[in-house]
This record gives structure tokens, sequence and C-alpha cells, in this order.
């Protein structure tokens, strides 16, 4: 296997590849994708070096992460850190942005990649305003403090979005 460059990702404490395998395409949001070639990608994606997958709960409704999962479960010798991301299961308004509902988005991911906890969850480019909200932040902390997830994130649409997000001591990239 190949030693690509490291860097610790934000503030996760955690060192990966410098370059990610995204994972869209595996959910088959744009055609059929076999697993076997499914696995073909990750398998040369770890062979080349990465050691970070990014997914979504959403990528063919999960198959994206169910494929990672089995993956991973195949080869523990790859040690990759992945990335999920949840949000875009429900319709995109702030008042969806709760505990009960990240514990419901976080259990389906858990089971989908075959894990107790997640490396990293991210809002998935919620609504602008969710950004700013305490009980959003409270409620990724109470996820970390369950260990459902090791650590929390958030993918944006604008600099703006980032600069909130990223003040808040507890998000981590």
């Amino acid at each position: 296997m190949i030693r690509m460059e490291q860097r610790t990702l934000g503030r996760t404490g955690r060192d990966v590849s410098v370059v990610g395998q995204g994972t869209w395409q595996l959910g088959g949001d744009w055609g059929e994708v076999r697993e076997a070639d499914a696995f073909g990608v990750l398998d040369a994606a770890v062979e080349s070096g990465v050691t970070f997958f990014d997914t979504a709960d959403v990528y063919g409704d999960g198959r994206s992460e169910q494929l990672i999962g089995r993956y991973l479960k195949d080869r523990p010798d790859a040690d990759v850190f992945v990335a999920t991301k949840m949000g875009r299961r429900a319709e995109q308004l702030p008042e969806n942005y709760v505990l009960d509902n990240f514990r419901t988005w976080n259990d389906r991911s858990r089971a989908n990649l075959g894990v107790d906890t997640l490396d990293l969850v991210q809002l998935h480019c919620p609504p602008t305003s969710v950004y700013s909200s305490d009980a959003v932040y409270d409620a990724l902390d109470t996820l970390v403090a369950e260990q459902r997830v090791a650590a929390y994130a958030v993918s944006v649409e604008t600099c703006a979005e980032a600069l909130t997000a990223i003040a808040r001591p507890g998000v981590a990239s």
C-alpha cells in the first residue's frame, strides 16, 4: 500500500490522507453500480493511500454507507476514517434539526456502516439559520456524549456558513 501525505483533519485529532474518496457515485444515483465495481473503487483508493472516505445517508438511500461498511468489515487493515452526512432525509426546515431526528438518522448510518460510533458526522448543507442555533450544537454535543459519534462537523455552501460553524468549539471541521 502507498503511503500518501497525511494531515490532521480539523479538530478531530485524526490524520487522514490529503486526498479523500468521495462515494456519492457508489449509491447508484446516476446509474447502476455493481457491488464488485464499488469495492474495486474502494480498493483502488486504499491501495493508493487514501485513508478518508466521504459519504452521506442519502447517497443511494444509504447504499453508499452500506457498501463502505461491508468493505471495511472485510478490510480491517484499511484504517479508513469515514465521514458521513445527515440532514437531507427530511424537508430542509430548521425545525427538523433536533436531537430526536439526529438520533434516528445517526442510528441508521451506524447500522449501514456497521459501527457503534461514527468517526465524523456532518450536517449536510442545512438551512443557513441552523448554523447559528445553540440547540443544534447542544444536540450534536449530546451525540458525542452518548458515543454515537466521535466528532461532528458541517458541510457548507458558503464561506459565511463555514465561519459561523467553525466558531463553535465542538465543530471538528
